[in-house]
């Protein structure tokens, strides 16, 4: 993360002893850790990195020897903040303030803090601070929200919402925020209301407007609503490992509140940004605003699952092993977290481990699917397609004695572990059922359309199919790559070249790409270009048993390839 809430960190003159000197510095060998610079150059490197442990840890150092630099007092808050230590971010949230007064991050640290000290009007005057532009423009309208909730101002609340109106796409977020802001207040009609218009916003329902929508329904004895509302997030989420979570915690008696006072509902208001802009583009944002919601309702289990989530998207899986721990195993989602925690251990090798973990899983609970469904996508990756097929097979067969639709992508799935484990009848028919229940789908398209072409089989169809994904896909550069490889394996040099060309744009360090670029200029006769491509691919780090072939191609070049049969 290398700016601040106002989208840039700013560079500041008159930075003080530390950076003053810093090309004298870095000339000198004093730039190391034990150095204040050099203490602020590991910072640095940590937080490109986006090991922001390490980089408050350094920054904290160099801080010690230049405590008023305005650069390490900006670096420092905010991976302080994006750590969740707040406590520490509250001593430089005024600092930081006085040097950006604008400063979104800062503001939102003393907004929470005056949230959990009850202090409702310190809160309302935070929050009326918060930008209505740049990177936060979402945080001002459910904070200013909540905080007027907090001091029993329903129309102020209702008002600060709409603002949302002025962003795309934000409906159902307004609605649904609505929705919890009357219902808290003693209004269900309203609240009914707005639920409804938030069902209607939405396209396929999400696990938390499911749950929550349907405590309200049940908390007004609407119980059918509350079924029907569960049956069909079932229907469009075949097998999702939340609602055999969520579900299993149901019970006779009415469920609790969701929103128990305005300081849940500002709890509930940042998950829901975090939920919203847990994107590549944005993750920064949703790791603090999941450690906000955090920081305010402690043990908010949706909240560890997302901040999970988002840490191992960082690439930073003993952390999220770490907020997975914290969900007791009591609680409703700890088939979630243990999941969770399986994919995590894959992630650190830990491969037999996480196998060890589905597999207990599997056993104890006989009817539930998802963790075979994981196993086989675990085994799938590993190569273990024959262990797979049978993780499969059996995830299918507790979906169907449940009744749950099936689902495309478990077809898919199992297609490739059996095409991959040399079954090629019954991958086929996989993959042709996988259309029949996601027509144009383009990930089956491009498998099945390229397995087709590969082994000489329905040859206008397969490569209708792959066009289809392509056309469907243009900025996938594996699907684009199938098409040149299609055209490659048809004889079609010329075509074959123009789309792999064009799949190196869009995945550039692929070592396949690369070598079925190789391939493709060798039988165009461009021996030169087909050897750099080559090289390539060996660079970019093939598969074992890919390593060989290509130093041959290197040595020898091809031998022109028959051209595919059938159709």
């Amino acid at each position: 993360m290398e700016h601040s809430s106002n989208d840039t960190l700013r560079s500041r003159a008159g930075a003080g002893l530390l950076l003053a000197g810093l090309l004298a510095i870095w000339s000198s060998a004093a730039a190391e850790p034990e150095t204040p610079f050099g203490a602020y150059l590991a910072g640095r490197h940590a937080q490109e990195k986006r090991d922001y442990t390490a980089a408050a840890k350094w920054y904290e150092d160099a801080l010690k020897s230049d405590p008023e630099s305005p650069e390490l007092i900006t670096r420092t808050f905010l991976m302080e903040a994006s750590e969740g230590r707040f406590e520490r971010a509250r001593a430089l949230a005024d600092k930081e303030l006085r040097l950006d007064p604008r400063d979104a991050v800062a503001q939102l640290i003393l907004l929470i803090d005056r949230v959990k000290a009850g202090d409702e009007a310190g809160a309302l005057a935070r929050a009326e601070t918060l930008p209505a532009d740049g990177l936060h423009r979402l945080l001002g309208p459910v904070a200013r929200a909540w905080t007027q909730m907090g001091m029993g101002d329903l129309a102020g609340a209702d008002a600060a919402l709409r603002q949302l109106d002025r962003f795309n796409g934000l409906a159902p977020l307004e609605f649904y925020q609505l929705g919890l802001l009357y219902d808290f207040a003693g209004n269900p009609d309203t609240a009914e209301d707005n639920f409804k218009k938030t069902l209607d916003a939405t396209g396929q329902l999400n696990w938390r407007l499911t749950d929550a929508i349907a405590n309200f329904y049940e908390r007004h004895g609407r119980a059918d609503k509350a079924a029907a509302l569960y049956q069909r997030f079932t229907r469009e989420n075949a097998g999702s490992e939340l609602a055999e979570s969520g579900l299993a915690r149901k019970s006779a008696e009415p469920p609790a509140p969701l929103i128990r006072s305005a300081k849940d509902g500002l709890a509930e208001a940042l998950f829901d940004l975090a939920s919203v802009v847990n994107q590549a583009e944005t993750i920064d944002l949703a790791l603090l605003y999941a450690r906000s919601a955090l920081e305010l309702r402690p043990g908010m289990p949706l909240a560890q699952l997302l901040l999970a989530d988002v840490l191992s998207a960082q690439n930073k899986p003993e952390a999220s092993l770490a907020i997975l721990a914290e969900i007791p195993p009591s609680s409703p989602y700890s088939w979630s977290a243990r999941l969770r925690s399986a994919a995590n251990l894959e992630m650190l090798n830990r491969t037999e481990e996480a196998i060890t973990e589905l597999k207990e899983m599997s056993a104890e609970a006989p009817r539930r699917a998802s963790a075979d469904m994981q196993l086989g996508d675990l085994l799938r990756a590993k190569k273990r397609f024959a262990e797979a097929v049978e993780a499969y097979n059996e995830a299918m067969r507790r979906l169907s004695a449940a009744g749950i639709p099936e689902r495309w992508s478990l077809f898919y799935s199992r297609g490739i572990a059996l095409e991959r484990s040399g079954q090629w009848k019954l991958s086929e028919a996989d993959l042709l059922h996988a259309l029949e229940l996601k027509p144009d789908q383009p990930l089956v398209l491009n498998y099945l359309g390229y397995s087709w072409i590969d082994r000489g089989e329905n040859l206008d169809r397969g490569l209708k199919m792959i066009e289809k994904a392509v056309e469907l896909r243009p900025e996938d550069g594996y699907i684009v790559d199938s098409l040149g490889w299609a055209h490659y394996r048809l004889g079609d040099y010329s075509s074959a070249v123009q789309y792999l060309e064009k799949a190196i744009e869009l995945v550039p360090e692929d070592p396949t790409i690369n070598d079925h670029l190789g391939d493709a200029y060798w039988q165009s006769g461009r021996a030169t270009e087909a050897r750099f491509q080559w090289r390539r691919a060996l660079q970019f780090g093939p598969e074992a048993d890919e390593v060989k072939p290509i130093e041959a191609k290197l040595d020898r070049g091809l031998m022109p390839p028959a051209r595919s049969g059938g159709g």
